[in-house]
């Protein structure tokens, strides 16, 4: 790096400092609100209707609206909204999600789970408007600030995502031992007015978007262009494995999401309070520090053997829950089961993302991030869809166990994939695209 270059990198101080950066640790909290109310938070809530097993499974896979965002990622991407355009293409947006997330939490409350089948499309609802959340937070993150600083975005940004499931998962499940769910999900509607605020507050990127005219040009290049791109770059072959890799490289962790963890935990002798106390608080703060190793080990040793250990970690760490079975509540067993696996999943989350971001072109940011992070939850989702009845029919040793083996094709295609993957490649092109 020449003396130009190095007096123009901003310190960590300054790449901290700036309000951008604060800004995404709302705009983190706004992302992380609404996920585990229509998931985890909610099949609590759920098996204490006496919902079974199964139904609490396939309901709370309302969360596959996460795993399909990019269908609709090239809307959010290039539809300035009537009215809420106003505050600009990302504020629109950002703004149009959490009143969807609000209202629909509110929903909920006001159905619950008595009334089943409009309790459940509102709760579809409010996935779906927490999936275009993402898309808009990640376009606006990108949009916001120069790349040297965008490591302190993405940390200012986790940080809010986590105090949020802290919120969601930990200050729920103790609220609801207390009073109705109907006034927790009314209590966390509340929340969603502080980012809310922060919106309205923020500053729009200022970016020049020039659009094709036309529908069919439309199309072409913001839904077609995307994925065409990624095929020419990588050529067919090694594109189709690099995708088969990405889809099962988090398959282990993916899988104990939905319903299945919260029967799991009571079935096991835990009350919602210890739940909270080591799963989602101290489990919280165990994943960050999984986040800050995995971010050394990919600063030292790059992203591939990382990678490949973050995969192979995430898949033993769901071992652990095998130990677990017949527990009868002890806190110990918890305890170090949630170090485990939560110090794992940080470590996996981390190397992946670094993974993924290698392999964007950056003139289609937006729309390739959506497709890969939504393909990296996709198997997972599926896997815990139909987790009930697998545990209904073969017991939850059996389930964990097959969770962790379903890593052992990502591991495969590791060694297959890395030999003949240039990473850069997508960020080099996208230069040589953009270059006068």
């Amino acid at each position: 790096m020449n003396d130009a270059a190095a007096a123009k990198k901003p310190s960590a101080w300054q790449a901290f400092a700036q309000p951008s950066a604060w800004t995404m640790f709302f705009f983190g909290f706004a992302s992380g609100l609404p996920f585990l109310l229509v998931a985890g938070t909610l099949a609590y809530w759920l098996k204490e209707k006496d919902i079974t097993l199964k139904d609490i499974t396939l309901i709370a896979s309302a969360g596959l609206a996460y795993t399909l965002k990019f269908v609709w990622a090239p809307l959010v991407d290039r539809w300035r909204l009537p009215l809420l355009g106003r505050l600009g293409q990302r504020r629109g947006w950002l703004l149009l999600a959490q009143l969807i997330v609000m209202g629909g939490l509110l929903g909920m409350a006001q159905l619950t789970p008595d009334r089943l089948a409009p309790f459940v499309w509102v709760t579809i609802l409010v996935a779906f408007a927490g999936a275009t959340l993402d898309i808009a937070v990640d376009a606006y993150r990108v949009e916001i600030a120069p790349i040297e600083a965008q490591g302190a975005l993405v940390a200012t940004y986790s940080l809010g995502y986590r105090v949020a499931l802290i919120v969601t998962g930990a200050l729920a499940l103790v609220l609801a031992d207390h009073t109705a769910w109907s006034n927790v999900y009314r209590a966390m509607a509340g929340v969603m007015l502080i980012p809310l605020v922060a919106v309205l507050l923020a500053r729009e990127p200022d970016v020049q978007r020039e659009y094709a005219s036309g529908w069919a040009a439309g199309l072409q290049d913001g839904v077609v262009e995307p994925f065409a791109d990624f095929f020419r770059r990588f050529s067919v072959p090694l594109a189709l494995a690099v995708l088969a890799f990405i889809l099962l490289a988090k398959i282990s962790d993916q899988s104990l999401g939905g319903g299945i963890m919260a029967p799991f935990y009571l079935d096991q002798g835990y009350s919602k309070t210890e739940i909270a106390a080591i799963s989602k608080v101290y489990g919280i703060w165990v994943g960050i520090a999984g986040v800050f190793l995995g971010g050394f080990a990919v600063a030292r040793w790059g992203i591939r053997w990382p990678l490949l250990a973050g995969v192979v970690l995430g898949a033993v760490s769901n071992l652990l829950y095998v130990w677990l079975v017949g527990a009868n509540g002890d806190l110990g067993m918890l305890t170090v089961v949630i170090s485990g696996e939560n110090l794992a999943q940080g470590f996996q989350g981390t190397t992946l993302v670094a993974f993924l971001s290698a392999l964007v072109n950056q003139r289609f940011t937006a729309t390739q991030y959506a497709l890969f992070s939504s393909l990296v939850m996709l198997p997972g989702k599926l896997l815990s869809a139909v987790s009930g009845g697998i545990v209904e029919t073969t017991g939850y040793g059996v389930y964990f166990w097959i969770t962790a083996l379903a890593s052992i094709p990502a591991v495969l295609l590791f060694f297959w994939v890395m030999p003949r993957l240039r990473l850069g490649a997508a960020h080099e092109a996208a230069g040589r695209a953009q270059a006068p």
